[in-house]
């Protein structure tokens, strides 16, 4: 089988982020970035920055997990004097292997009020390496490319750096991927394939409503597939999954042959070549007083559990800390009511709560 190297656009999220955050946000977050190659000598630059900023974001959260402000396993996080309280929580079907998994990393990158979270979903033989790949470099692509835009590097040279290279199958294995930073009242959102990121948010009369927030990249969306039908690439459903469309390797519109029901993802480089891109969508909204909460989670939870539901099922969890667990706990049954005889999805959340007033006052609560 091929290998392939795996493809990390990360450069056009710094373009999209930068070119839409207002200037006074953009010193705020990156004045720790530019404190993390401080020290650095300008010897070999061009061949040292990317190892550099893996080994400085690695030595970050190293230090972040020891003082249990990074989280990838089932758990909670919750600094004192932060306004973040987050809930995490993952649960694998019964196809195999967990190819789910998130991170969530409070005072991101050493800077108290900055949060970055994500939650990954693999597919495919080797998906959930795919997905933790994509896990572990996108912070200290994020940490290092965002530095090297407010350094004034040019976007061109960032294109033509040798960004990462190994040797993970990904010609039929791939990951969607939604990621959030949090600094202050600005969420910056990137997103990848159909993982979904929901905002609770109460009106006018107190009640509580959901706002989709991500769009879900299928290959049927007009624009999408208007993109892959340009690539030479088709859009097609089979027989035996109506509903469901896939982009295939050529323009013979039919359902044989291997076919992805994702428009944008890492990875899957059979079909890289016909529409298929790994570009994110990113957006940024400010948080308001009346916004309560933020769920990431994959389609494990999404194909089964509407927006609302998931919505109300986290506002009305007792403890904040047990929200992800029972809206997972709910998906996982609602797969085996919905779709008895298939497999049940692997299913993860993370749930960002906004507005926390303290750790201290949260564990006098519990």
């Amino acid at each position: 089988m091929k290998k392939s190297h795996f493809e990390f656009k990360i450069f056009g999220t710094c373009q999209k982020i930068t070119d839409g955050i207002q200037p006074e946000k953009m010193v705020q977050f990156s004045s720790f970035l530019n404190g993390i190659t401080r020290n650095i000598t300008t010897k070999n630059v061009k061949k040292r920055r990317i190892n550099f900023g893996r080994e400085a974001t690695n030595a970050l959260a190293k230090e972040a997990r020891k003082n249990g402000l990074l989280l990838t396993s089932p758990g909670s996080v919750c600094a004192n004097g932060s306004s973040n309280y987050v809930s995490a929580y993952s649960k694998g079907g019964n196809k195999g292997i967990n190819q789910d998994s998130f991170i969530v990393w409070e005072s991101f990158g050493g800077k108290e009020g900055v949060m970055f979270c994500g939650v990954f979903d693999g597919h495919g033989p080797w998906g959930h390496l795919v997905g933790k790949r994509v896990k572990k470099v996108m912070p200290a692509y994020l940490l290092h490319f965002w530095q090297e835009a407010c350094a004034q590097y040019s976007v061109d040279s960032l294109k033509n750096s040798n960004f990462d290279q190994f040797v993970i199958d990904s010609f039929f294995s791939g990951a969607a991927a939604v990621t959030i930073i949090r600094e202050g009242d600005l969420l910056v959102l990137a997103n990848v394939g159909d993982c979904r990121a929901v905002l609770g948010t109460t009106q006018d009369d107190g009640s509580l409503v959901a706002v989709q927030l991500t769009v879900d990249f299928k290959p049927n969306l007009p624009q999408e597939s208007e993109r892959i039908y340009k690539a030479g690439g088709s859009v097609c459903e089979s027989e035996d999954e109506p509903g469901v469309s896939r982009i295939r390797a050529s323009n013979d519109e039919t359902s044989e042959g291997p076919g992805l029901a994702l428009s944008r993802a890492f990875g899957d480089y059979f079909v890289k070549d016909f529409g298929l891109i790994s570009e994110p969508d990113v957006i940024q909204t400010t948080i308001t007083a009346r916004d309560r909460f933020v769920i990431l989670a994959t389609d494990g939870v999404w194909d089964v559990v509407s927006n609302e539901k998931a919505v109300e099922i986290v506002s009305s969890a007792s403890e904040k800390d047990e929200s992800s667990r029972r809206l997972v706990d709910y998906a996982s049954n609602q797969w085996k009511r919905q779709r008895p005889g298939f497999c049940t999805d692997d299913i993860s959340a993370v749930c960002l709560f906004f507005h926390n007033s303290s750790s201290s006052q949260q564990k006098e609560s519990d």
